[in-house]
């Protein structure tokens, strides 16, 4: 297998794949939060999103 060949595999798909719709979806209409992917063999297998109410003059002490 010569360099070029091994450096093809790498290459993005030109299609996104269906999950980075869906993480899309999730981070538009967030505010305050986290949006987290889940990984089984190198596929996405989980989004996870924890949404925060934030407020106001609420202070961390």
């Amino acid at each position: 297998m010569s360099a070029t060949a091994a450096t093809d595999d790498k290459k993005p798909s030109p299609v996104p794949p269906d999950w980075l719709a869906l993480v899309r979806e999730k981070v538009e209409g967030l505010r305050y939060g986290v949006v987290q992917l889940v990984v089984h063999d190198g596929r996405v297998t989980q989004i996870e999103r924890t949404k925060k109410t934030r407020l106001p003059g609420a202070h961390s002490e």
